[in-house]
């Protein structure tokens, strides 16, 4: 059997530590080093970035990330892999391309293409339809991106054909690892349990220092600033989560299981590779910061592949108003009745959201403790509605409202709504460009079997003892994230005894009750035994995602710790003290 490859990561997106590459390469033995630098919400400030230039529409970060590394790993015959390339891998091979050249290195790189589906959109637009609304992409305006989930097969195909960097577009995250380690161990396409394996190794790894104590619940378990994460994939397709020794953070059972439970839907969780049943996963600590993941198995893929898509959905702007003390309801009644008067009506406006946030306290011991805040957001097709008469109509209610009346920022100009369209399309084929040559690669054979999700029958829950109400982050940690508009809310324990409880516990009722903004949402619950994991995807939680949300935490980053802080009534010996 060849050895493990060790796939390291240093960037889980756009704006990730600059030094991570450095640290990676220099800290010690990796075969791989990959960077995931792309979302939803890149790729259309890429867009925007190559309408002014051309030549432009890649991540220009991983150049700088690049600098003083490029070198070092031509040196160690370290491959680099990066989605880096956005809108235009091609021209980002060439910058890279450009760099070896003038540290007199001859360097291969290849970039990786064909998930641009905009040069396809008058034949496509008419066929695609989002995924929630079933609208068609004929109806959505003008699209700003539309791009197509590629898989790891064409990075496999620009490492065999001896490529030191492969740059691509948007494959999913996953691929950044599935790609060198098919290329390493010689999988086929259908060896979909060692592909699985390796998806499920990279979904750990894909988000940086996130599988390494980043975003950890249990904080105080995390020691020092987290260093990045390598994936040892054997050729079998397990793997084992680690980082160099000396870097601060922590790999745990925990910290993997969090990152498994991050951003995914039911268990069969679909990649263009292979769909990898995340329920058949098992985690093993291995050894101090060491974490085994094993028992993966796949399926063949859909038939279809995922499609981001953005269109520009008008025009948006906030302003958000202290306001303090007593009668903080009557104020804000106050204020909205000057505003809307001043404006001529709220009905004038595409969408109008207004959020009262009570954050004051009763007999505040400080100034600032004092405080609720009214955020109300305008969004219409047109700008200057939305622009400085919309922010300038509130900055004149500053000595015509509510006592105590002060705002948290002057008045400002609308910005740009990004709306995001999900949906699916027959995969396209990678295209592989190696100096001169071009080549296509064709992705995975995909099957229309659609995998059912059956929940795990759950034992009915013993006489639990006397219970106590505290948070119930007391006894789970948890995980949230986006699903463009939808969000996800990973929850696990940490023991059998917790798990069983919780499993019984916290049903869609349950969630629903405990966070009332997704009483009117569909909410979806699965459960994952093998990660003692119960997972919710919260339905339309964001909006139509990307920059269209107007919460304060439009990614859905924090509500797992909102949802933690929650008192529910636990078995006291439950408890760990």
């Amino acid at each position: 059997m060849a050895a493990p490859i060790r796939i390291a990561n240093c960037s889980g997106f756009l704006g990730d530590r600059h030094t991570a590459a450095y640290e990676m390469v220099s800290g010690g033995p990796i075969d791989v080093l990959t960077g995931d630098y792309l979302a939803e919400l890149t790729l259309a400030i890429l867009a925007r970035q190559r309408i002014k230039d051309p030549q432009r529409g890649y991540a220009r970060q991983f150049l700088d990330h690049m600098d003083g590394v490029l070198e070092l790993c031509l040196d160690r015959g370290t491959k680099v892999v990066v989605n880096a390339g956005g809108l235009n891998p091609g021209g980002l091979a060439r910058a890279v391309e450009g760099m070896a050249q003038e540290l007199g290195r001859p360097t291969t790189v290849a970039a990786v293409s064909g998930d641009d589906l905009m040069p396809r959109m008058s034949e496509l637009a008419g066929r695609l339809h989002h995924t929630a609304t079933g609208k068609t992409f004929a109806e959505m305006g003008e699209p700003l991106t539309a791009n197509a989930y590629l898989g790891g097969w064409g990075i496999a195909a620009a490492l065999d054909r001896g490529a030191d960097i492969v740059v691509t577009g948007r494959v999913s995250d996953a691929s950044l690892v599935v790609g060198p380690a098919a290329w390493h161990h010689g999988w086929k396409p259908t060896d979909f349990d060692q592909v699985a394996g390796a998806v499920a190794a990279g979904h750990v790894i894909e988000c940086g220092a996130q599988a390494t104590g980043g975003n950890y619940s249990f904080l105080a378990e995390v020691q020092g600033v987290p260093g990045f994460p390598i994936a040892e994939v054997a050729e079998d397709g397990t793997s084992v989560i680690t980082k160099h020794p000396g870097t601060g953070g922590l790999v745990s059972v925990g910290t993997v299981t969090a990152q498994l439970l991050y951003e995914i839907g039911a268990p069969a969780y679909p990649n263009p590779d292979v769909v990898a049943r995340l329920d058949t996963v098992a985690l093993t600590q291995d050894g101090e910061d060491r974490v085994r993941i094993s028992g993966t198995q796949g399926f063949a893929p859909p038939v279809t592949t995922k499609v981001a898509a953005t269109t520009h959905g008008g025009y948006r702007n906030s302003m958000t108003m202290i306001v303090a003390g007593m009668d903080i309801e009557a104020k804000a009644e106050m204020a909205l009745e000057g505003l809307w008067t001043g404006l001529g009506g709220a009905d004038q406006f595409a969408s109008v959201d207004v959020q009262l946030l009570r954050t004051e306290h009763e007999d505040p011991p400080s100034h600032e403790a004092a405080f609720a805040y009214l955020k109300v957001t305008v969004v219409d097709r047109d700008a200057d509605k939305v622009g400085r008469r919309f922010s300038n109509a509130v900055v004149e209610l500053i000595l015509a409202s509510y006592p105590g009346f002060t705002l948290t920022s002057p008045p400002g100009p609308a910005g740009p709504v990004l709306e995001y369209w999900p949906s699916l399309v027959e995969h396209p084929p990678a295209l592989v460009r190696i100096g001169d040559e071009e080549f296509s690669v064709d992705p995975a054979p995909g099957s229309n079997e659609a995998i059912i999700y059956s929940e795990p029958v759950v034992v009915e829950a013993e006489d639990q003892g006397p219970m106590i109400a505290v948070p119930i982050g007391r006894v789970i940690g948890a995980r949230s994230g986006d699903k463009g508009g939808d969000a996800n809310l990973g929850v696990w324990a940490r023991t059998d005894e917790v798990y069983h409880w919780l499993a019984n516990f916290l049903t869609t009722e349950r969630l629903r009750s405990l966070l009332p903004e997704t009483a009117s949402l569909q909410v979806d619950r699965y459960l994952l035994p093998n990660l003692r994991a119960v997972n919710f995807v919260l339905v339309g939680y964001l909006g139509a995602g990307v920059s269209s949300s107007n919460r304060l935490d439009p990614q859905a980053k924090a509500l797992s710790e909102y949802f933690r802080a929650k008192v529910v009534d636990i078995p006291e010996k439950l408890l760990v003290v």
